[in-house]
């Protein structure tokens, strides 16, 4: 198992709280980033175990999913649905998302 995959499990418990306030502004936006939250630990699971070039289009899924999970928080700080993305979650982006680029080089 890579080691990623239980740090975007933890991303998305972190991340919980933050979609439900998005939620009580904008749901739309919130499931949005719930969609893209889950599906980061689900393409990376899906290609721990793929073969041949299907692994590193996984990874790159997930990676784009981070992202816009990312910037889902930014637009949500953005509209004035929220003061500012925490600085630790932030980190854990940028943890997975380095990660996934690494992974799709």
């Amino acid at each position: 198992m890579l080691r990623i995959y239980p740090v975007s499990l933890s991303l998305c418990r972190a991340a919980v709280p933050h979609c439900r306030a998005i939620a009580r502004h904008d749901p739309d936006l919130a499931r949005q980033m719930r969609r893209a939250l889950t599906s980061i630990p689900l393409n990376i699971a899906e290609g721990m175990y793929a073969r041949g070039k299907n692994r590193p289009l996984r990874y790159h899924t997930a990676m784009g999913s981070a992202r816009e999970a990312l910037a889902c928080l930014e637009v949500a700080v953005a509209m004035g649905y929220a003061d500012h993305v925490d600085d630790n979650l932030r980190a854990q982006f940028d943890h997975v998302i380095g990660t996934l680029v690494r992974l799709c080089l």
